[in-house]
């Protein structure tokens, strides 16, 4: 365009700069709507989060060309409106997608997502398309579903194992006998030896002092004193047998010898 006019310089500059501030924007033919029906279009695009104005297609081929929404060119036919979305593609979708049932003469011709050009096709598939936060919450409760699945699980083992230890108890009678105690503790064993002397009898487990109490003394005193069987050198023999064989012998001097004067 040659010196082309600052007013439509500046419809240039807006285009490019609106498209390239959003993530994506929607073409429309808006032929055959009245003033009225045009505002109220407007409306329902702005509560969906998109601005919806009328440009002249020979500015919005300037606008795009030679940029990454050059695409746009080849919808750039009839009576053209641009929805520039500002919130999600698919609420916006959605809002025309309406409008456009009660108002055939709205046509959605088709638009750019990001770099990608949408057909009217396209266009209509994300009106199809769950909200952002319906999917957030699908998503949410996919991941949430077997966390809490994995939560009873780890809370129901506990009791699994316990229904199951008292189910061996029972149908055995009791603990079983493996799984008593080897020995009992130090502790055990002193209060077991101070109950069985309060009752009078010795402890189970000392057999070497019964051993010694029960009779068995060692060979050096065993009896030897207490019996009246004195050992070998202190039985008497010296003061007893001794004695009493001198006194035959002395017997014998007498009674066999003559004095020697006979």
């Amino acid at each position: 365009m040659d010196n082309p006019r600052p007013e439509k310089v500046a419809v240039v500059e807006e285009v490019r700069g609106r498209l390239d501030a959003v993530e994506a924007a929607v073409l429309t033919e808006y032929r055959g709507l009245t003033v009225a029906q045009m505002a109220e279009l407007r409306r329902a695009l702005a509560a969906a989060g998109g601005d919806y104005k009328v440009y002249k297609n020979t500015l919005v081929k300037l606008a795009v060309d030679g940029g990454r929404h050059q695409p746009l060119q080849d919808l750039l036919q009839g009576p053209t409106a641009i929805a520039f979305v500002t919130g999600e593609i698919t609420a916006v979708a959605k809002a025309l997608r309406d409008y456009a049932r009660t108002n055939p003469a709205l046509v959605v011709k088709g638009g750019m997502l990001g770099d990608g050009l949408l057909s009217a096709a396209d266009v209509t598939a994300l009106a199809d398309l769950p909200s952002r936060e319906v999917v957030l919450a699908r998503l949410a409760g996919a991941i949430a579903a077997p966390l809490r699945q994995l939560a009873g699980l780890m809370q129901a083992l506990p009791q699994n194992l316990a229904y199951g230890l008292k189910a061996l108890i029972d149908q055995g009678g009791g603990v079983p006998a493996a799984e008593a105690p080897a020995a009992a503790s130090s502790e055990e064993t002193q209060a077991a030896e101070v109950d069985a002397q309060a009752a009078g009898a010795e402890p189970a487990g000392a057999e070497a002092a019964g051993a010694d109490t029960a009779g068995a003394e060692p060979a050096d005193t065993a009896g030897a004193d207490t019996a009246g069987a004195e050992p070998a050198d202190t039985a008497g023999a010296d003061t007893a047998g001794a004695d009493t064989a001198g006194a035959d012998t002395a017997g014998a001097d007498t009674a066999g010898a003559e004095p020697a004067g006979a």
